[in-house]
């Protein structure tokens, strides 16, 4: 999908907006960058007492990254990749923290960097295909999805990518089949299911989407996202006030008349058109976690 809008990483079923406000347009696209550049930027150590070592720096990386704190987690990563220059391993996790920072450009470098490090190195393999997804280049993220499925060929993680991509370029048939094979390796997967029904009712296909989605977004767990999502189903399917049933959940009645609205001006398009819509006002809320 050359020359498309950026940032998800991640899956398809959070590329469509709980309140569906995105414009239905295309951005430009982003180009790949050079494979060999370091992302480091820090220089020197602290005075004082001994510096910490890698391990320590990663622990402390990952703490921090997991508490929210991105900023210096990425300054801790810098550190340990300074001392560690030849692992892979602080790059993948410099690429992680500036994809969760939107960076997209800086994470596909360290992706890049980790691989001139180890060569075929599965979690940096995963990142890159998550980056080149959320740039709107799709079709840049099959070589390393490709390579890092050779080494985990049951990962549903890269099944699901490998999904959204056939689906970001409006090939249904073998996305659904991806997540189907990622669903055989973890049942019942909230993201692989949410991301087949909304495949499937962009394919026209709107019972057996409501059936796969429908016990998983109105589940006592079930979240918000999936359940608007299952509202849109309803809506581009035509059944206007199961629709609206199912969005007031969640949304206030401003909100879930925006939405019907929206859904009436889907269903008045050719299926291509309907098609390219949903998919370009997903890309505008590209956040997407990785399947479990």
């Amino acid at each position: 999908m050359g020359g498309r809008n950026a940032k998800t990483c991640g899956t398809f079923r959070r590329w469509i907006a709980l309140t569906m406000t995105a414009a239905l347009t295309v951005l430009g696209g982003c180009q790949p960058f050079p494979a060999h550049l370091d992302p480091l930027s820090v220089n020197g150590r602290d005075g004082g007492d001994a510096p910490p070592t890698y391990a320590a720096l990663m622990r402390i990386g990952n703490a921090a990254r997991a508490g929210g704190d991105y900023s210096n987690a990425l300054s801790v990563y810098r550190r340990a990749a300074e001392i560690e220059t030849r692992l892979p391993e602080p790059f993948v996790a410099i690429g992680d923290t500036l994809l969760a920072l939107r960076d997209v450009n800086e994470a596909i470098i360290a992706y890049n960097s980790a691989l001139a490090r180890d060569g075929p190195y599965g979690p940096a393999l995963h990142g890159l295909a998550k980056a080149y997804i959320e740039t709107g280049r799709p079709e840049l993220a099959l070589a390393p999805l490709n390579s890092a499925l050779a080494l985990r060929p049951s990962d549903p993680k890269l099944l699901v990518l490998l999904g959204v991509v056939e689906d970001v370029e409006g090939r249904h048939q073998p996305a659904q089949a991806y997540y189907r094979q990622g669903l055989r390796y973890a049942p019942g997967d909230p993201a692989l299911s949410v991301d087949l029904a909304l495949s499937l009712a962009l394919s026209g296909n709107y019972s057996n989407a409501v059936a796969l989605l429908q016990p998983v977004a109105m589940a006592s767990s079930g979240t918000a996202q999936e359940r608007q999502t299952l509202a849109l189903i309803y809506g581009l399917e035509g059944s206007v006030a199961e629709a609206a049933r199912i969005a007031r959940m969640d949304l206030d009645e401003a909100a879930v008349e925006h939405n019907l609205g929206y859904y009436h001006t889907l269903r008045e398009l050719s299926p291509e058109e309907r098609d390219r819509a949903v998919r370009s006002a997903g890309l505008k809320n590209p956040a997407r976690p990785s399947a479990s």
